[in-house]
């Protein structure tokens, strides 16, 4: 009886293992990839089966790189902000990560150069200032289609350097991003801008291979199922990367400057309210 019961045991435990599937994703130990990777756990674990594992890189790739370890198959997930040639090359899964607030700019500047910004008002008083960008990051194009003046670099740790140097001006980030990254970077004098609110269309999603649709649909069930039973929310505004932030940018002070956003798809969920950010919503 007890052979049979050892027998029963080792049989559960390898169907077990053999059915957890590992997923590969980019390297997460930044704190602009903390949340995501965090949220796409959340996401799985709503999985009935169960049968995924989340296996970040050691390497750290650039969005061109992850795409093609995506198509090639040595990625399997991966975050960034959206764009139409992204969501035709790789199968997007259409809730924003951050619900828009990706869309919501800050900008980090040099620490003695405030008021430089302080009369800033309108797109066409930005437009005298240059702005740095990552080559390869879909809103260096929303910007460029704004006219604005932007340098770029392919690099993203080489961006504070560039902008301590001074050849550019203002460092456009996320809401979530600037005061972990200024802290993240003592050893450089800047800081965050107190003025000012660049807001246009951009939403963080998950991507996966075009033809994974099993795997999309997971991820995607998941999070609605986050959604709609308020944990999406929960998750979002208890996140200490986005509460801090919310709590230090004070959005509904900033002079907001809109911009449009002309690589956001069609397909673009505009119509759920629940999936976007709205300041002073919560």
């Amino acid at each position: 009886m007890q052979k049979l019961w050892f027998i029963l045991l080792f049989s559960f435990v390898l169907k077990t293992q053999a059915a957890t599937i590992e997923l590969k994703v980019n390297n997460a130990e930044s704190i602009n990839n903390q949340y995501q990777l965090a949220l796409l756990k959340e996401a799985l674990k709503r999985d009935p089966n169960n049968q995924y594992t989340v296996v970040p890189n050691k390497t750290t790739f650039n969005e061109g790189q992850m795409i093609e370890y995506i198509n090639s198959g040595n990625l399997d997930v991966m975050w960034s902000g959206t764009k139409k040639e992204y969501e035709t090359i790789l199968h997007p899964i259409r809730i924003p990560l951050f619900k828009g607030l990706l869309g919501h700019r800050l900008f980090i500047i040099r620490e003695n150069d405030q008021a430089k910004f302080n009369n800033i008002k309108t797109k066409s008083d930005l437009k005298q200032y240059k702005l740095g960008q990552g080559r390869q990051w879909s809103d260096t194009k929303v910007l460029e289609a704004a006219n604005l003046n932007v340098i770029s670099t392919l690099k993203y740790e080489n961006l504070f350097y560039m902008l301590e140097g001074s050849r550019f001006d203002m460092f456009p980030r996320g809401v979530h991003e600037p005061f972990a990254e200024v802290e993240n970077h003592p050893d450089l004098p800047l800081t965050v801008e107190k003025n000012l609110l660049l807001i246009y269309p951009l939403a963080a999603y998950f991507f996966v291979a075009k033809d994974n649709q099993k795997l999309a649909n997971v991820i995607e069930s998941g999070l609605m199922k986050m959604i709609d039973d308020g944990s999406f929310d929960d998750f979002f505004y208890s996140h200490p990367l986005v509460k801090k932030s919310l709590k230090h940018a004070q959005l509904a002070n900033r002079t907001v400057i809109k911009i449009d956003n002309p690589n956001m798809s069609a397909k673009t969920p505009y119509d759920n309210k629940k999936l976007w950010f709205k300041i002073g919503q919560r």
